[in-house]
């Protein structure tokens, strides 16, 4: 909700911030990604047709985290075709759905199996009305609104790959000083201590750069890059400590009393989302580096 936040009316704000500070609105759902777009968001088919004091929407989105828990969506959406935009970044608005009022009436929700322990889902729009009073900011303008948020997801997502990594190298620490072979604790040996201990620097790192980019977020000052580096810095490190994780504990990795494959496999998510390590690269080299555009 970083975006209401920076972007909500104060009506807005004032209707849901505290409800949702208190826990007497659940969870939210981010309606961005659809399934011909994935991460080109400027491409989103879903439109939201003006309707007298209210928007028509119709349309899908696809990997929108817990939306059968969520009470509120928000939603991005055209309304303008792009074709008609000035700029691709042109002519998106964003909403505020809320959910147990859309539910069967316009709005259904598919969940989606996945290898890890994540609720997520396909969400199909059919003629949803929304009112004209849930529009944040200005018709059109919404492609910069949701930028914000995204950051916030980023640092948000970099923060939790830190707590993975903390978690996996606790384990295997606990583990090499227990397990005993050929007489000796298996964390005796440097084959099995370096590998923790670089997992552990890899962590403190990107630690630092999640600092960085939540005290510039926090300002309210640019932090695109920031976030994104300390997105894909912490995935990394949380996936280079899943791997030793599992190696430490060799067998005993793969079985699920020990939880370690469980976490190893939700771990593998933060390289492809909420945005892959190819396009943090890709921005990075475009917007920090000067380099030409790449997509």
């Amino acid at each position: 909700m970083g975006t209401l936040l920076r972007h909500g009316s104060e009506r807005q704000k004032a209707r849901y911030l505290p409800p949702i500070a208190s826990g007497e609105l659940r969870l939210q759902a981010f309606g961005v990604t659809e399934p011909a777009s994935g991460t080109d968001t400027t491409s989103i088919r879903t439109f939201a047709k003006r309707s007298g004091d209210r928007y028509v929407v119709t349309g899908q989105k696809v990997w929108t985290s817990r939306a059968e828990h969520s009470d509120l969506m928000l939603l991005l959406a055209r309304t303008t075709p792009r074709e008609e935009a000035a700029k691709r970044t042109d002519g998106l608005s964003v909403f505020i759905v809320d959910m147990r009022q859309a539910l069967g009436r316009g709005l259904s929700i598919k969940p989606i199996r996945t290898m890890m322990n994540h609720s997520t889902t396909e969400v199909f729009f059919d003629g949803l009305e929304v009112p004209e009073k849930n529009l944040v900011g200005e018709e059109g303008k919404g492609f910069r609104y949701i930028l914000s948020g995204m950051n916030a997801e980023r640092i948000l997502i970099a923060a939790e790959c830190v707590g993975d990594a903390k978690w996996f190298i606790a384990r295997a620490t606990a583990y090499a000083k227990e397990r005993v072979v050929f007489g000796r604790p298996i964390g005796q040996n440097q084959g099995v201590q370096f590998p923790i201990a670089k997992a552990y620097t890899a962590m403190r790192a990107a630690s630092l750069m999640v600092e960085k980019a939540a005290a510039l977020f926090e300002a309210g000052k640019d932090c695109g890059a920031e976030a994104n580096m300390a997105k894909m810095l912490a995935a990394d490190a949380a996936w280079e400590a899943a791997n030793m994780c599992v190696q430490t504990h060799g067998g005993f990795g793969f079985a699920e009393e020990f939880d370690i494959e469980r976490k190893f496999r939700e771990t593998r998510l933060y390289q492809v989302a909420p945005i892959s390590t190819n396009l943090i690269l890709a921005y990075l080299a475009e917007h920090v580096l000067g380099l030409p555009r790449s997509y």
